[in-house]
């Protein structure tokens, strides 16, 4: 029998600012992997249903991403997951023949309910089994968790009969780390696997002049047009050139001029124009705080650049301050230098929002851009996100 994978979201908090409220926390990557697929992963099961506050109940994304449903009763045999924990990768092994708290240093973090029972909030776990990964407090503990677990990420691939590394190449460091899975890689590509695995997934692509710093992780589908993509972890479809430290894509961003993006997090969809600069750290190299509304949250990093939340667009030639957060569907122009927070949907940066049908009618134009056809349950689901951040 099938063992069902839920991950159960929190109500929505500032510390998950820009995605709070916009997108289910376990549809974000963490190192090569979603939040969701780490759970997969850790728990060898089927994802079988998104568990989410009621403003996402009709959150809809591509083929691969779970339905959104409300959180109520699940029968096993099923695993729930809470979605603001990162499994390592670690499976967590046998489970007992009762409803099980999944424990990471002594903090219940998911159940496990098997066959003929049910588990609702509140039930009561009557064995513990430890599981091993990290607890996520905010959106800013994406950049840490990374860190801390790209290299062994990257480390799990291995290169397919056939995919060597093409004529032209340069490689500083083990050659077995550079990972190309069905990839096109153009010559005069520096891969420098000195301090991590190099891992290109399939149909990715390469233009020469790029350089690689392990460890870093390529998605599908993804474009490299040319400069330097270190330590950072790219989903599936994206654009990208120039200089790229530290950052996670989670997929479907456009970030194809030059311009450095440094401890960033980039959400779906993303478009950042030509130019565009993120500081990531302070000029005084002390602790980093981010602003959510009249909200100040300490992160106790030193560095973190730009937060921006699905849907983001930027005009060229802007300069982020460190630790900004740029909500979803935020159209950032009117100034080089924006504020270090832009709620959702801002439409520039004095104070205006942008129009419902203005919003909808850029996601129509875009994700065709990307092969995501903008059906009528897509705009049904980000006009109710829309309804929801405006309310």
């Amino acid at each position: 029998m099938t063992t069902r994978l839920y991950t159960l979201d929190p109500e929505p908090t500032t510390a998950w600012a820009p995605f709070s409220g916009c997108r289910p926390l376990s549809e974000l990557r963490v190192g090569a992997w979603l939040i969701r697929e780490r759970w997969e992963g850790a728990t060898e099961a089927e994802s079988a249903g998104l568990l989410v506050p009621p403003m996402l109940e009709s959150f809809v994304d591509d083929a691969t991403v779970p339905e959104a449903r409300p959180v109520g009763p699940i029968s096993g045999p099923a695993i729930i997951g809470l979605s603001t924990f990162a499994p390592s990768g670690e499976h967590v092994g046998e489970l007992p023949p009762e409803i099980t708290g999944l424990e990471n240093d002594g903090e219940v973090v998911g159940w496990w309910v098997p066959p003929g029972h049910e588990w609702s909030p509140g039930t009561s776990a009557t064995a513990t089994v430890e599981i091993h990964g990290i607890s996520l407090v905010g959106a800013w503990d994406i950049l840490t968790v990374t860190e801390d677990f790209l290299p062994a990420d990257t480390a799990d691939f291995a290169r397919n009969p056939g995919d060597e590394i093409p004529d032209g190449s340069i490689v500083i460091g083990d050659p077995s780390d550079v990972v190309l899975l069905g990839s096109r890689v153009e010559p005069n590509v520096v891969f420098d696997t000195r301090s991590g695995p190099i891992v290109l997934q399939s149909n990715s692509y390469v233009k020469g002049g790029t350089r690689f710093e392990g460890p870093v992780y390529v998605g599908p589908d993804t474009q490299i047009l040319g400069g330097l993509i270190k330590n950072s972890a790219i989903g599936p479809m994206c654009k990208l050139h120039g200089e790229i430290q530290s950052s996670v894509f989670v997929g479907y961003a456009n970030k194809a001029h030059d311009g450095f993006v440094g401890h960033s997090i980039l959400g779906r969809w993303v478009n950042l124009g030509a130019g565009t600069t993120t500081s990531n750290l302070k000029n005084t190299y002390g602790p980093v705080r981010l602003q959510v509304g009249k909200e100040r949250i300490e992160t106790g990093l030193s560095n973190v650049g730009t937060i921006f939340g699905d849907h983001a667009k930027v005009a060229i030639g802007t300069f982020f301050e460190t630790g900004t957060i740029v909500g979803t569907g935020a159209n950032v122009f009117g100034t080089s230098r924006p504020p270090k927070y832009l709620s959702p949907y801002a439409w520039g940066v004095g104070g205006e929002r942008m129009t419902k049908e203005g919003f909808l009618a850029t996601a129509e134009r875009v994700l065709p851009r990307r092969k995501i056809e903008f059906t009528s349950t897509v705009r049904r689901s980000l006009s109710a996100l829309y309804d929801h951040a405006t309310a």
